[in-house]
């Protein structure tokens, strides 16, 4: 996801700290929503070892899917960023994204 460890001294609100046996020991810095986002597509790619651009259409609709189910496309210019890590248009996604919408309502 992208998240960094960092001092538990140098921590924000924002950060998780872990602790161990009771003591704090390290923070983590997690990334913002649309960096995450990057990080998830690219951690994709390392699994079907292939660029995405290069998936047939059956692994490009599954892949949107599981990014559906992980709210990527709540993330501000989501559906921009996965059509293009996945060379289709903003209008393919969105057909996908109906197309399965339109299965489970039936």
């Amino acid at each position: 996801m992208g998240g960094r460890l960092i001092p538990v001294a140098e921590a924000v609100e924002d950060d998780v700290v872990l602790s161990w046996e009771g003591a704090e020991v390290v923070a983590v810095r997690l990334p913002h929503l649309s960096d995450s986002l990057s990080h998830i597509l690219a951690e994709w790619e390392r699994r079907y070892g292939c660029p995405l651009p290069e998936l047939d259409r059956r692994a490009k609709q599954s892949l949107v899917r599981q990014l559906e189910s992980r709210g990527a496309f709540s993330v501000r210019h989501g559906v921009e960023t996965v059509a293009s890590a996945l060379g289709v248009s903003r209008f393919t996604i969105y057909n996908y994204l109906n197309r399965d919408g339109a299965r489970s309502t039936d």
